[in-house]
């Protein structure tokens, strides 16, 4: 295969050309996409026909281990039958579209925070590759930050003031500050995890901000003072010269690295139109948090 890299934003972010996933196996091919996720972070492959069983496989092949705990089980259940594939869609089990009112809609509205996957568990999410179904007529985009560049753009005083600390990511408080209610058994499976508010790149050294809207406490400060630093740092990671906007094609796959970039959903009519897609995570398993 002749895998080509097609850069789609100035900072991060490409288009790959030359490869069927579904026969990506030689460990030169994988490897290559490995190098182009150090480099871009986010890659776009179009036009792959993937079945939940190739995108599973490809994934395994790819980064290893899949993470099949993202999030509340009985939430987010999937009904693809393997809960390493996590459904991305507002249909229910029957293919019908959501009703407004339905719980599992409202949990799902907080993809439209900026976050990165997993960062409430330990460990956390590594890679998220999404395969697109079914996408409706308009909207329905998803945007992508870079935050190892939202890092290097940091004055020197605040990444000498952010150096060594930690963050206690919570999916409890991501969804509350939406008005999302949990009951007391579901608040025991979240408590969460703590990482680094800045991490290093293990194979390219580079360093970057670790954000999520998870976030929502630092170890040993005031919760006011540490809001109010996460929100600016969140504000500073998410301008739009850091940011990519990705308009899904029936066939996309997309890759990203939770390390490094947050990401969102962009709005769509979804009590009149279905999205469908597909999402595996695989597992951070270079490190270890530490649990909340």
């Amino acid at each position: 295969m002749d895998i080509r890299f097609r850069g789609l934003h100035p900072l991060f972010a490409a288009e790959v050309e030359g490869v069927d996933l579904r026969a990506a196996e030689s460990c030169d091919i994988l490897e290559r996409v490995r190098a182009g996720m150090d480099q871009y972070a986010v890659l776009v492959f179009r036009g792959q026909p993937l079945t939940d069983a190739d995108q599973l496989a490809f994934a395994q092949r790819l980064d290893g281990t899949l993470h099949s705990k993202t999030g509340i089980s009985a939430l987010q259940k999937s009904r693809l039958g393997n809960e390493a594939l996590t459904d991305i869609s507002n249909v229910t089990d029957t293919g019908d579209i959501m009703a407004r009112e339905d719980r599992r809609r409202a949990y799902s509205l907080a993809n439209r925070l900026w976050h990165a996957d997993a960062t409430f568990q330990d460990p956390p999410g590594r890679y998220s590759m999404l395969h697109a179904r079914v996408v409706p007529p308009a909207g329905a985009d998803t945007e992508f930050a870079d935050e190892r560049a939202a890092y290097d753009e940091l004055p020197e005083v605040v990444k000498t003031q952010i150096d060594g600390l930690q963050a206690h990511h919570s999916i409890a408080y991501s969804r509350q500050t939406l008005g999302f209610e949990f009951s007391e058994d579901e608040k025991e499976q979240l408590k969460g995890a703590i990482h680094p508010l800045v991490r290093t790149m293990p194979r390219t050294g580079r360093k970057t901000l670790y954000l999520a809207s998870h976030a929502f406490r630092i170890i040993g400060w005031p919760v006011p003072d540490a809001r109010l630093l996460l929100r600016d740092l969140m504000e500073h990671a998410t301008q739009r010269k850091f940011v990519y906007r990705h308009a899904w094609q029936v066939g996309d796959l997309v890759i990203w690295d939770n390390r490094c970039t947050m990401h969102r959903a962009t709005p769509f009519e979804d009590a009149r139109f279905k999205r469908e897609l597909r999402r595996v995570t695989t597992l951070d398993i270079d490190r270890v948090a530490v649990a909340g």
